[in-house]
């Protein structure tokens, strides 16, 4: 699952008949529930379903035959779980025939009375006939997931004009349950055989390979898909729909993309690179891809990012981009590898359970590091990690471990611990141990449990198996501990010892100190001494002899550490990191030490070197951080601005620069501005609309008016709905409505909503105002949780602010209708 355990213990001796499957723990700890490792009763062996739809309700037909054996114990009963369903018929199928059997249902759990004691090794079919009802099932999602009723019906009836009509599933974490019945556990294994009942104008798709399809006399066509290799139930996925199917392939293995027919031209622009990513993570881990086939499909509506659906990956619609958007580049394309490569890493080998998630997730999120180091360059790759490290660092999960069996539900596990922090620390495994020996450990961890679960204590296993290393302090400190190193770095250089002295303080909460084994390099010109250290105190003091005072220590010399760092370099001393580093991160660091230091030459002079940056983003970056209100700095960057804005060949810096050279405010650069509207890139688009704006607002709202109103993609979507925020005529406030709800949940429409706030000062229509604020409202409640906290304050501060604006101004009902919308929506909530 990209950008997100209830278990079960009951103790029984050896050779103790067990009662059905094992009732929910209650161990509690700190507030919390103590989640045990789901109990084996029974395991699942096959699952042939038969389902058709009834697009008038909503609703899933089901005969469903599972077959199952006792785990390891005699047991003569069986819990299913079957959330919010209809059950007409639960029976034995023996000789072809069925035979009732008695059954209790809770609307959540189906527990059923078997003919007999079956014992290890003996199978047993058991059917069942029912209705699912996905939409009368009500529970709550996750940071990552929100929603799980598990089975979506979109525009069932083709009421909603721009909408296709289509059925897919989410499974994650236990919602297959709410349409097949089974036992919905990640550390349970089955093969499958689906035979899917659909509209004959349709195509579906499901897990494994379609065998055969039947055209039936009622308008309707039956699809057999059948999967020979066992994944987890929560793995299992139905999608069905007017799509266009485009077909790569390798090694002879079919590669499908199914998208909506007006994105079929770009739809190899979009997923074209994966039998490469294939090929690239096949290489790598050592496993061939597994599966007999990998499709994905981009569906409307979806209740998270992307899901690693067994050979049939499910994405939302924004990986669906136009030619304009590629342009700028493929944003989807992280996506598309971390969904991949859960192909081994989750699906092949499966985390036994949810507080192991990060087996799953965080090798995901490190595959994101793995291919644009690969395809794009290492620079590339580090500035992703240190994109996601900061998400970690800013969602404030210091007080949770990486494996943790402490949590008060599931859906809890999928935050930015499980992914962004699991994948800095294999980064810096990786460094630890070396590359060969990291790929090695993948191969043997993949290989010892493929097809079957398994926990974080085998992953370090499998690693010490490949070092020969006892790996139990890293694995005690990084998996089974809590927060990260807060570093304090003095350097000082004794002239009369000819020595250099690096002095790291652990300044984190005192009770929990780590072990970082890095490197640090010092700098005398161009000559570089790397020394390998230990950091393992509360202050740590290293000595190295220096002839003279070095001109760089580079503690972290790789930047790999997952470490907040404070540093008492000089400006001097940033600035021949810049030159002299080896990396992206010592550029980074630099630059953002001479952004906070513009009132000092050196500093200026370094942004000003960065503008000409080998790396795109780090070009960006020194754009976007001038301070023209320094009129030096300003002086300086004007005419290296325009040139880049004419000729940088990364779309997205021209953007930068065009926005920045807005600020200037001067009539001169009017022709530029109307260029870059017409540009084929919609992030450059949008910089010359907004920076024409800025000069010309008579100038700006005439190219606008010449833009669709409607149908606006990308960047550009933003900037035209800003620009008409600004402008204040109500009159465009369905327009602007319109496109603020279409934009996808990105920074853009972060963006976009502190004018729309503003503007809705300025609306005098209480049901326009209302529409408004729920967007607004709808915008922040649609953040992940994990997420959410600080976004939500700062707009709860904006939405008081106009309610007293409105109280003032005498438009009470307004102002009521925001303070209605907080208590129902901000102060329910806690973070």
């Amino acid at each position: 699952m990209s950008r997100f355990a209830i278990a079960f213990f009951l103790l029984a001796a050896t050779g103790t008949l067990q009662a059905q499957e094992a009732a929910p723990s209650t161990i509690h700890r700190n507030t919390q529930v103590y989640q045990t490792t789901p109990e084996k009763i029974n395991n699942l062996v096959h699952t042939k379903l038969e389902a058709r739809f009834d697009y008038t309700k909503s609703q899933l037909n089901g005969k469903v035959w599972l077959t199952l054996q006792p785990h390891f114990y005699p047991t003569d009963s069986l819990r299913l779980d079957a959330k919010g369903m209809n059950i007409k018929q639960v029976a034995l199928v023996r000789n072809g025939k069925n035979s009732a059997l008695k059954y209790t249902y809770d609307r959540l759990q189906l527990d059923i009375d078997l003919d007999r004691t079956y014992r290890r090794g003996e199978s047993y079919v058991l059917y069942v006939e029912y209705t699912a009802k996905p939409n009368d099932f009500k529970t709550k999602g996750s940071a990552a997931i929100t929603d799980a009723k598990g089975l979506y019906f979109i525009n069932p009836l083709g009421t909603e004009a721009n909408k296709p009509t289509q059925i897919w599933t989410q499974g994650e974490t236990e919602a297959t349950s709410v349409w097949v019945p089974t036992i919905d556990r990640p550390n349970q294994k089955t093969t499958q055989e689906f035979y899917l009942t659909v509209p004959a104008k349709y195509v579906s798709l499901s897990n494994g390979k379609l065998v055969s399809q039947k055209t039936n006399s009622d308008g309707t066509r039956t699809d057999y898909w059948k999967m020979d290799q066992p994944h987890a139930p929560y793995l299992f996925f139905m999608g069905v729909g007017d799509f266009a199917v485009l077909k790569d392939n390798y090694k002879g293995k079919e590669v499908s993309y199914y998208v909506e027919k007006d994105y079929a031209a770009v739809a190899r622009r979009i997923f074209g690179m994966t039998p490469e990513m294939m090929q690239f993570f096949s290489k790598i881990t050592g496993v061939e891809y597994p599966w007999v086939k990998y499709a994905q499909m981009v569906v409307r509506d979806y209740v998270s990012g992307a899901m690693e659906n067994t050979t049939a990956t499910l994405h939302g619609e924004s990986a669906q981009q136009d030619a304009r958007q590629l342009t700028d580049g493929n944003t989807w394309e992280d996506v598309i590898a971390h969904e991949l490569f859960h192909h081994w890493f989750g699906d092949y080998v499966t985390s036994e359970s949810w507080s192991n998630l990060t087996l799953n997730e965080s090798f995901a999120n490190y595959s994101e590091y793995l291919w644009r180091e690969y395809k794009y360059g290492k620079e590339s790759a580090d500035a992703h990690s240190h994109e996601d490290m900061q998400g970690y660092i800013m969602s404030g999960s210091e007080e949770k471990d990486l494996v943790r069996f402490d949590y008060r539900d599931k859906e809890d596990m999928f935050d930015a611990v499980s992914y962004n922090k699991g994948g800095r620390i294999l980064h810096m495994l990786r460094n630890y141990i070396g590359d060969s020996a990291f790929f090695k450990g993948m191969n043997v961890y993949l290989t010892t449990n493929k097809y079957k679960s398994a926990e974080a204590h085998q992953l370090r296993l499998a690693f010490e198996e490949v070092t020969g290393k006892d790996l139990n302090p890293f694995f005690n400190q990084w998996y089974f501990g809590k927060g990260h190193p807060k570093l304090d770095i003095t350097f000082n250089y004794n002239d009369a010892a000819k020595q250099v002295q690096v002095i790291v303080r652990q300044t984190q909460d005192s009770t929990n100190l780590f072990q970082l084994p890095t490197a640090i390099d010092v700098y005398q010109g161009n000559d570089r001494m790397r020394y390998n250290v230990w950091v393992k105190n509360r202050v740590d003091t290293f000595v190295f002899a220096a002839q003279r005072r070095p001109d760089l220590v580079n503690f972290d010399a790789e930047k790999v550490l997952l470490a907040e760092k404070k540093e008492n370099k000089t400006l001097q001393e940033y600035a021949f990191q810049y030159q002299h580093g080896r990396n992206f991160m010592d550029r980074y660091e630099a630059l953002a030490a001479a952004t906070e230091a513009q009132a000092e030459q050196k500093a200026v002079e370094m942004l000003m070197q960065a503008l000409n940056d080998p790396y795109h983003e780090l070009r960006s970056m020194a754009i976007q951080n001038l301070d023209l209100k320094k009129q030096a700095v300003k002086t300086l960057a004007e005419e290296k601005l325009y040139a880049i804005a004419q000729k940088d060949p990364k779309r997205t810096v021209k953007a930068a620069a065009i926005s920045k050279l807005g600020e200037y405010g001067f009539a001169k650069y009017v022709p530029l501005f109307r260029s870059a509207i017409s540009d084929s890139s919609y992030t450059v688009a949008a910089s010359g609309l907004e920076a024409l704006s800025l000069v010309d607002t008579a100038a700006a709202a005439a190219e606008l008016a010449k833009l669709p109103k409607t149908g606006l993609k990308g960047a550009l979507a933003g900037a035209a709905t800003r620009v008409m925020i600004q402008a204040g005529d109500e009159s465009n406030a369905e327009t602007i409505l319109t496109n603020f709800e279409a934009m996808p949940l990105n920074q853009a429409k972060f963006e976009s909503m502190v004018p729309l706030i503003q503007y809705l000062g300025k609306v005098q229509s209480l049901p326009t105002f209302k529409r408004g604020i729920d967007d607004v409202v709808g915008f922040v409640m649609a953040i992940p949780e994990a997420y959410r906290g600080q976004v939500q304050g700062f707009v709860e501060n904006m939405l008081r602010q106009l309610s007293q604006a409105k109280t003032t101004a005498g438009q009470k009902e307004q102002a009521a209708y925001i303070t209605s919308k907080i208590a129902d929506n901000f102060e329910k909530k806690s973070f």
